[in-house]
């Protein structure tokens, strides 16, 4: 969850740093620090507690000169978030420095083995027992006469590593080597990225895009020294490495604000490009009266082996990307006919379900490099592998907007939905983006599995298909529509804490997306329902106090959600409807109208009003929406 950042080269580190914190910031703005050494091998560190603001502002007032330098920007695990906690991580005498992200799960009897020899401890921290670690090793390899170098920082690193038990990313400085800082990663997400006489290594691609476009990822378990003079790497067995590097791809770049209030609004605004891009990558025009084939309505970059053969699909997902997943698995069994699981991520790697043969596994993370995603998958590869008959070998997907990711690099397909960086911790465009991968991939299934089975034929995908295509400008007039009433909307919840989102068939796991918005930057409680639960049981928290969202689309449900509403209104809940304009919605109080669409598109549109009414709320409230309390972006831990 936390960010780090390390450089080292010709120019003044700080600076550097600072900037590729703020490019981090939401992965965790509990506290910030930076550590650097300069030329007379004096190590500064500053820390403050809060946002990175607070830590810019004592490097303005103090200074941290040097060109080779670790920062940190903290989402808390381990320990408060208070300054004494934050990181960088020092030892006794204050020469080694470390930041990390991760989670030591034996630092409790490192710890204690290291107070035993007299070691005081300053923080809380898991972490703290690392730069401890390391200046003993080192005291131990001087004492037998290595002078300090890189290659004697590399040794210390690479003896205290497999000591440490769990995830982590980390950098190490030392004082006595002003031009040389050692990397390491398992299980965290960790890149290096190359300039000219200069290398800058962080958790993800933001702090690298202004820097450099050539990066090199390190896999698990790697080590590496960098100085100005170039990177040595090696491998968990203390082998050298050689790997080529690669190339950012074209969508990113170092995220602008532009002219709105927040990021979130930003990102919700750019739905509909994120929309037109997907509809011009992956679904092509077809001649008309054109014989419908495999791959004629979609275009997936996809091998025909992720189709072959597919008896059901698994998808592994968490949070937002579970609500996509759960209207993918939708989408999937009612256009394509293939029995489809969604399963929480933290939940499967202890209870998986008993292996099926034929079976596509799906990992869904927005980041690619949520813990608890990329733990299951490995997992999942992991029993099937050991499974003799072919018919249960691995077969994994992931989605995500980082090919680039931990994710990209562990399953052999990957279906990047492209929506650019998005900085606000509460995802709205990746999870659009998300959506429509799902869309892309229903259809491509329907189209081989053949969709008679489930009343949808050739010509039903033809119109689902032409529908996708109308979406980018159906979605640019809903954005700017109900950006305008969800404002005038915001203040009836001023007074608000709980709130009941309902919705049936596929925009049931719209309702829960809506209630976590809310949830996660606005702080009101709130939660999503199936329409035809309420009376068993929520109907009871039901009263003036309790407003009721109520998604209701014509369709198979519609009459059944309105039934429902008439239920809430009828213990005095205020009523908010997203509903197309008509006779029925008369049931509402309070009408968001999005038009008229097939159902099974819906979601795609009713997912705007629940945003931007969770925004509205939030900044109504004058809260921090980009950068909730207690969230981060990547959740990089278990």
């Amino acid at each position: 969850m936390c960010g780090i950042v390390a450089v080292i080269g010709s120019r003044e580190a700080a600076s550097l740093l600072l900037e590729g914190l703020r490019q981090l910031e939401y992965r965790g703005y509990d506290s910030a620090g930076i550590a650097t050494v300069n030329g007379e091998r004096q190590l500064s560190c500053l820390r403050a507690e809060g946002k990175l603001v607070n830590l810019t502002q004592r490097f303005e007032a103090s200074g941290a000169p040097g060109h080779c330098g670790i920062g940190h920007t903290r989402w808390a695990t381990h320990g408060k978030p208070e300054e004494r906690n934050a990181h960088p991580h020092l030892d006794g005498p204050g020469r080694v420095a470390v930041v990390q992200n991760g989670i030591i799960e034996n630092y409790r009897t490192l710890r204690e083995e290291l107070q035993a020899e007299g070691v005081v401890f300053r923080s809380e921290t898991d972490t703290e027992v690392i730069p401890h670690l390391l200046s003993r090793e080192l005291s131990r390899l001087q004492a037998g006469g290595s002078a300090p170098s890189g290659a004697l920082l590399l040794q210390a690193l690479q003896a205290v590593l497999p000591r440490l038990h769990g995830a982590y990313a980390l950098a190490v400085v030392w004082a006595e080597l002003p031009g040389a800082l050692v990397v390491a990663r398992k299980a965290a997400p960790l890149l290096i990225g190359l300039g000219e006489g200069e290398f800058l290594c962080a958790s993800d691609t933001p702090a690298l895009a202004g820097f450099t476009r050539t990066i090199l990822p390190l896999e698990d378990g790697e080590v590496a020294l960098l100085t100005p003079l170039g990177i040595e790497l090696y491998d968990a067995a203390g082998d050298r490495v050689q790997r080529t590097p690669s190339l950012l791809s074209g969508t990113e770049h170092v995220a602008d604000k532009r002219s709105f209030r927040h990021f979130m609004l930003k990102e919700i605004h750019e739905q509909p490009e994120t929309a037109a891009l997907w509809v011009a990558r992956h679904l092509p025009e077809s001649e008309p009266g054109a014989a419908p084939h495999a791959g004629s309505l979609v275009a997936l970059p996809l091998d025909e082996s992720v189709y072959e053969g597919v008896e059901r699909i698994q998808i592994l997902a968490c949070g937002t990307s579970r609500h996509a997943a759960q209207v993918g698995a939708y989408l999937l069994e009612q256009l394509a006919g293939i029995p489809t699981s969604v399963f929480y991520a933290s939940e499967f790697r202890y209870a998986p379900p008993p292996l099926s043969a034929n079976t596509l596994t799906i990992g869904v993370t927005q980041s690619g490099e949520t813990a608890d995603t990329l733990a299951a998958l490995a997992m999942e590869q992991e029993r099937r592998r050991a499974v003799a008959d072919p018919a249960y070998a691995p077969r994994l997907l992931g989605i995500t907007n980082r090919p680039e990711s931990s994710l990209g690099r562990m399953v052999d397909h990957i279906l990047d939905i492209g929506a650019g960086i998005e900085v606000g911790v509460a995802a709205t465009k990746t999870f659009l983006g998300q959506l429509l991968a799902f869309y892309g991939l229903a259809l491509a299934f329907a189209e081989r599995h053949g969709g008679g089975a489930t009343g949808h034929g050739p010509e039903q995908l033809r119109q689902l298909a032409a529908g996708l295509r109308a979406v980018p400008e159906q979605l640019r007039a809903l954005v700017d529509d109900h950006d305008r009433r969800c404002e005038q909307l915001a203040h009836l919840f001023a007074d608000t804490q709980d709130v009941i989102f309902l919705g049936r068939g596929i925009n049931y796991p719209i309702a829960l997306e809506g209630a976590l918005k809310l949830k996660e930057i606005s702080y009101i409680h709130a939660e999503g329902y199936p329409a035809g639960e309420m009376k068993h049981g929520p109907i009871a928290l039901l009263d003036a106090r309790v407003p009721v969202v109520s998604i209701a689309v014509p369709g198979a449900v519609f009459d059944k959600v309105l039934s429902n509403a008439q239920e809430a209104k009828a213990r005095d809940a205020q009523l908010i409807g997203v509903a197309p304009e008509c006779a029925d919605a008369e049931v509402f109080d309070t009408l968001l109208p999005v038009p008229v669409v097939d159902e099974l598109l819906s979601p795609l549109l009713t997912v705007i009003p629940m945003q931007l009414l969770s925004y509205h709320i939030a900044a109504h409230r004058g809260l921090d929406v980009d950068q909730p309390r207690n969230l981060a972006k990547s959740v990089t831990v278990e």
